[in-house]
């Protein structure tokens, strides 16, 4: 009988113990480099303002925000902070007591020229002139839409719409839909791998993550992520590294896009659903909404994530876009009544 763990075990269990509060106390040392700060928007009720998608246009250097309940879409100018808003979108009702909540415009992806808004309150997409915000053509779907891709090669839009377990394949010019790929899951989250003429959503409550030949429309991979009963949320992609990054609620993920093995995980807080990714300086950054952090990871070649810093932000503050010089916009669920993005920009 031993009256406690060997010496080699006692020795390991604290090297990894010291290792953890080195990489805890680096991380919060590298927030203090970074401000935070609240953006208004304008149209917010008693309620604040509910988000899900935005996204960043490097071409206008703009940042597009579907402001839901409030029936518009805002676009915030990085460089001024100025906001120019798009009103008119209809909103409906949804849902039943205490969950009950106004939706409208909640997702958009960037194309060439043309910004595509998808909103809930009457199961839309339409295009809007990215520089002058006159809109063009429309569609109403027979579903509602969830997220949105820009596919640059077959200029089309691509559309998850988890209700009816379907993403709807769309025509970029007319906004005619194309076809329906039906699944036996839901659809959540999106990516476009262009190299290898990919389409990348997971099945949310299947916890699968599918890779889509975007000609043949077939499912040509079936991945398990681990991401547990919440299952996987957000997709980003590096296309050139051939990693492919998942967001499950409390962690982000590495799979590599050749076989779907998980190469790396690192734990970010629970409430992530959306996530944002800049290849140039090869940084994953994770919104958690429940522990009001930001995450920032290193990814290196081999898809090793490494936490560069964490930084505090405001409950309920999730989806990440990345803009020009490292400025992290943040979404927001709408649950805390918050009516302003939060803000997250490197000190200079």
């Amino acid at each position: 009988m031993t009256d406690g763990p060997p010496a080699r075990f006692q020795s390991l269990l604290l090297i990894m113990l010291l290792a953890s509060a080195l990489v805890t106390a680096t991380a919060k040392a590298a927030a203090t480099a970074y401000d935070v700060r609240m953006l208004p928007l304008p149209g917010a009720s008693e309620s604040g303002i509910s988000m899900d998608y935005i996204a960043y246009d490097p071409a206008t250097n703009t940042v597009w925000v579907p402001a839901g309940n409030s029936g518009r879409v805002d676009v915030v100018d990085v460089a001024t902070g100025n906001v120019r808003d798009i009103t008119g979108f209809k909103t409906v009702e949804m849902g039943t007591g205490d969950r009950k909540r106004m939706a409208g415009p909640s997702g958009l992806t960037i194309g060439a020229g043309t910004v595509y808004i998808g909103n809930r309150g009457d199961s839309s997409v339409c295009a809007v002139d990215s520089r002058t915000l006159a809109r063009g053509a429309c569609h109403t779907l027979d579903s509602s839409p969830d997220g949105l891709a820009y596919v640059a090669s077959a200029k089309e839009v691509w559309v998850t719409t988890p209700r009816d377990k379907s993403v709807r394949i769309l025509d970029a010019v007319t906004l005619a839909e194309k076809a329906k790929l039906t699944f036996d899951g839901n659809p959540e989250g999106f990516a476009v791998d262009l190299a290898r003429h990919r389409f990348y959503t997971n099945l949310e409550d299947k916890d699968l993550t599918l890779a889509i030949d975007l000609k043949s429309h077939k499912t040509v991979a079936t991945w398990k992520p681990g991401c547990g009963e919440d299952g996987p949320h957000g997709l980003r992609l590096d296309e050139k590294a051939g990693q492919l990054f998942v967001a499950c609620s409390a962690r982000a993920e590495v799979l590599d896009v050749h076989d779907g093995k998980i190469l790396s995980s690192a734990e970010t807080g629970d409430g992530v659903d959306d996530i944002d990714y800049w290849p140039a300086t090869h940084e994953l950054f994770v919104g958690a909404a429940k522990a009001a952090e930001l995450t920032i990871l290193h990814v290196d070649g081999h898809g090793k994530l490494t936490v560069a810093a964490k930084v505090p932000t405001k409950a309920g503050a999730r989806n990440p876009a990345v803009a020009r010089g490292g400025i992290v916009y943040l979404a927001h669920s709408g649950r805390e009544k918050l009516s302003d993005l939060v803000v997250v920009s490197p000190r200079k």
